[in-house]
């Protein structure tokens, strides 16, 4: 079994930043992150190739987040900056083998790990 280990969520005020980890265990995975707020569906943040060369962001978080791999730590990072209240909610790291260290994914259903989520709430 695959274990996801989520790090870095917790309270910020608005405007503020914060940085979550995601370690994995084992062999190299594509990796990506999600949230999920109270009452709606997951929606799809990042995605990140197993060699982090290649990264696909969804339309809500370009150009405010970003993501990083730490290859030898089998180790990604999503950088938050410029958080909103409406960004409070449970993030989520997901992981999947993929045929490709270039290959990333951007829908839930093609990330086969999940961690255990991490909560990130905003205040005003």
């Amino acid at each position: 079994q695959v274990q996801l280990v989520e790090s870095g969520g917790g309270l910020v005020q608005a405007g503020g930043s914060l940085r979550l980890s995601c370690a994995t265990s084992g062999r190299t995975y594509a990796m990506g992150w999600f949230r999920q707020a109270p009452g709606k569906e997951r929606e799809f943040l990042v995605g990140i190739s197993g060699s982090g060369g290649r990264t696909a962001y969804g339309d809500s978080v370009k150009g405010r987040f970003s993501i990083s791999r730490e290859t030898t730590k089998n180790t990604v990072v999503l950088q938050m900056n410029g958080l909103k209240p409406e960004h409070t909610a449970l993030y989520y790291c997901a992981a999947s083998p993929s045929l490709s260290p270039t290959i990333y994914y951007t829908e839930e259903k093609e990330y086969q790990y999940w961690g255990q989520g991490t909560q990130v709430t905003v205040s005003t």
